[in-house]
């Protein structure tokens, strides 16, 4: 796996967002900001970004384009738009269309829908997501948004389940994005990740008290590859 210098730059960021980031209003504006600051470096994101509308996707009373996570849940949010745009950037290359991606800690279903456009209705998106009512608002926000067609035809689902096991039906998969915080490398997802595709998963290490972005390959003869991208994951 090689990554370009300006890929591992872009994520080397302070917990608070850029200059701007709590002054903005709009999805365009979203975009420019994330833009300016490197954090868009392709034009697969910036479009599914300007297609799946982050405002969709949060609670109401939420100030959806500012650069900070929000609570949707007794314990669960929705990630700073920061930190979603650098893992789609990581993963812009296995979500194409026609391949298989899998979504842990699905939450709002934002990412999911995101999945589900670019890989379209000849692939397969799958959210998992352990908070039953949490599951139930993904799917209503997902049916607001421009990814309703797909939910409809059965090439994105969002399932209720224990995320560290994967999900087999649609394996293996291109890409699988973990977006909670996970006390080790899962074995099933390793497992259910096809040669040829990445998982992105953020790692809790106890000593000392740290969080880590893990990039994984999985190489055509099934070994694996790992980078670890200057990133502050609770941003």
């Amino acid at each position: 796996m090689r990554f370009s210098p300006s890929f591992f730059f872009i994520y080397n960021f302070l917990r608070q967002p850029f200059p701007g980031g709590y002054r903005i209003t709009t999805n365009q504006s979203l975009i420019a900001y994330l833009r300016n600051y490197g954090m868009i470096q392709s034009v697969q994101v910036e479009r599914t970004m300007e297609t799946i509308d982050r405002a969709l996707f949060v609670r109401r009373g939420s100030f959806p384009y500012i650069d900070t996570h929000h609570q949707i849940g007794q314990n669960s949010y929705i990630s700073a738009p920061t930190r979603h745009a650098a893992f789609r950037e990581f993963l812009r290359d296995h979500w194409r269309p026609g391949m298989r991606a899998l979504d842990i800690g699905s939450g709002s279903g934002y990412i999911t829908a995101c999945f589900a456009f670019m890989v379209g209705p000849t692939g397969c998106a799958v959210g998992v997501e352990r908070d039953p009512e949490v599951v139930d608002f993904s799917i209503e926000n997902i049916r607001s948004s421009a990814a309703a067609e797909l939910l409809e035809n059965g090439s994105l689902s969002v399932n209720f389940g224990d995320g560290r096991n994967g999900w087999e039906d649609c394996a293996p998969y291109d890409a699988i994005h973990f977006g909670d915080v996970a006390d080790e490398i899962y074995p099933q997802l390793v497992r259910q990740l096809r040669p040829g595709g990445r998982l992105v998963i953020t790692v809790w290490a106890p000593r000392p008290p740290s969080t880590r972005v893990i990039v994984i390959d999985k190489n055509v003869d099934g070994t694996l590859t790992r980078a670890f991208p200057r990133f502050d994951p609770i941003h």
